[in-house]
């Protein structure tokens, strides 16, 4: 779900007033509401009743409130809004790792250590890349390699060693397995045909 209110509409306060009190779902992870007499946030979908309009005022993320020393509401748990990453689940994690992997993480760590470093385990990590994305991590990090080395190649004169170990192969054999996998033609015959 993408936002289509004004992100600084937060500032408006009587706009997000009226949205509190009306419990607006359109305006869900736009703004927290702040009760100073409580000393918690809310969302704007709060089902708590809501307070004096004198005691509240607005603010764009739930780290604002926290930061003002504001604790988070137990009934609308602000922590799931709309855009914060326990509301877009799994798939942050799967976004964390491809980042990971796209910046050749795996070129020089092993899926366990990626694991490691997402917070979850080898066979979880898997199974949510194949679940978002039809493919295992390593099937991306293998795909990352080859098209970063096919670049290399028609764009460089690179030796085609070289190419290999900056596209992050392990080996030469390891390199030209993946293009006759992949391609059914060796990473030489690229060269030529770029010239």
């Amino acid at each position: 779900m993408t936002l289509l209110i004004d992100p600084d509409m937060w500032q408006n306060w009587d706009s997000c007033d009226r949205a509190r009190v009306a419990r607006d779902v359109n305006y869900d992870g736009a703004f927290f509401t702040c009760v100073r007499t409580t000393k918690i946030y809310c969302r704007p979908i709060c089902p708590v009743s809501p307070a004096l309009s004198k005691n509240v005022f607005f603010v764009p993320t739930a780290a604002a409130a926290e930061k003002l020393k504001f604790r988070p509401c137990f009934r609308c748990r602000p922590e799931s809004a709309p855009g914060s990453p326990a509301w877009r689940g799994t798939a942050t994690t799967v976004a964390r790792g491809l980042r990971e992997i796209e910046g050749g993480y795996l070129d020089n760590h092993s899926l366990a250590e990626l694991g490691d470093k997402l917070g979850v385990g080898v066979r979880h990590l898997s199974r949510l890349f194949r679940k978002h994305l039809n493919v295992t991590p390593s099937e991306i990090a293998a795909t990352r390699r080859v098209q970063a080395a096919k670049r290399l190649i028609s764009d460089t004169s690179m030796p085609l060693s070289e190419v290999a170990f900056e596209a992050g192969f392990s080996s030469i054999r390891q390199f030209n397995g993946a293009f006759i996998k992949i391609y059914r033609r060796p990473p030489s015959s690229f060269r030529r045909y770029s010239n």
